[in-house]
C-alpha cells in the first residue's frame, strides 16, 4: 500500500517510515503543508497520515483541500493536540480516524490497516482471493491446503495490490506506484521479477497478464 507522511518533525517521520515499510507499506513523506497538498491531489496513495501543526499552514486546511479537490484516500491525523474538539474539527473535516502524540507504533499500524480495511469493505485483517489468503499482519500467504508462504516486503506489497482488486488490470506503472515511493528509482523490469517469483507460489495462470496492458489477479481459477 502506498502512504502518504505528512510530519514535520524529520526524527519522527525518519522513524515512522522505516516501520511502516517493514509493515508493508511503501512511504512518501514530506513536511511542508504546500508539497502535502499536491501530492494528496496528484498521486495515487492508498492512506494518509498527517500531522496538523506544519511549518507553513494548518494540517485540516490541507485535508480539507484534499477533499474539496476529490482526494478520497482515508487520513488518520497525527498530532500533539488531545483535546476532543480537536478530534471533532478534525473529523469534520474529513479525517477517518485521530491518534494523539506519544503513540505506540504498532497502535498507529493497527489503526492505519483498520481505516484501510474500511475503506476496502472488508472487516477481517487479510485480502481472500479465490484458493488464497494474505495475512496482513504475519505477511504471509496461506495456500489451499493450508500451506504458509512468508513474503518478502515487496513480495508482500505486490500481491496485495493485486488480491486486492481481483480482475482488475494493472498497468507496470500502477504497480510501480504502489510498491515504491517518489525517491526510489528501480529497474524497467522489477515488476517482471516479481511477478515470475509470484507465479510460482500462486501458478502461472492466476496472475494473469493482458499485453499491453499489465496484470491481474484471477481468483476463478
Amino acid at each position: 500500500m502506498r502512504l502518504l507522511l505528512v510530519e514535520d518533525d524529520r526524527l519522527l517521520a525518519d522513524g515512522l517510515s522505516g516501520q511502516l515499510e517493514k509493515a508493508g507499506f511503501s512511504v512518501d513523506t514530506t513536511r511542508t503543508a504546500r508539497e502535502a497538498m499536491a501530492l494528496g491531489q496528484q498521486e495515487d496513495y492508498r492512506v494518509g497520515i498527517l500531522d496538523l501543526g506544519l511549518p507553513d499552514g494548518n494540517g485540516l486546511d490541507v485535508l480539507r483541500q484534499w477533499r474539496m479537490n476529490g482526494a478520497n484516500f482515508p487520513v488518520l491525523i497525527l498530532t500533539a493536540r488531545g483535546d476532543w474538539q480537536d478530534k471533532v474539527n478534525g473529523l469534520k473535516a474529513g479525517a477517518d480516524d485521530y491518534l494523539a502524540k506519544p503513540f505506540q507504533t504498532e497502535e498507529l499500524i493497527a489503526r492505519l490497516n483498520a481505516i484501510v480495511r474500511r475503506s476496502e469493505g472488508r472487516v477481517q485483517s487479510s485480502v481472500k482471493a479465490g484458493r488464497f489468503e494474505l495475512d496482513e499482519n504475519r505477511q504471509t500467504l496461506k495456500m489451499e491446503d493450508g500451506a504458509e508462504h512468508s513474503l518478502t516486503g515487496t513480495e508482500f506489497r505486490l500481491l496485495r495490490c493485486l488480491m486486492s482488486r481481483p480482475g482488475q488490470v494493472f498497468s507496470k506503472e500502477q504497480l510501480m506506484e504502489q510498491l515504491y515511493n517518489l525517491n526510489e528509482s528501480p529497474s524497467d523490469n522489477v515488476i517482471e521479477a516479481y511477478i515470475r517469483r509470484l507465479r510460482k507460489l500462486v501458478g502461472a495462470s492466476t496472475i494473469a497478464t493482458r499485453r499491453g496492458q499489465g496484470y491481474l489477479f484471477d481468483d476463478t481459477l
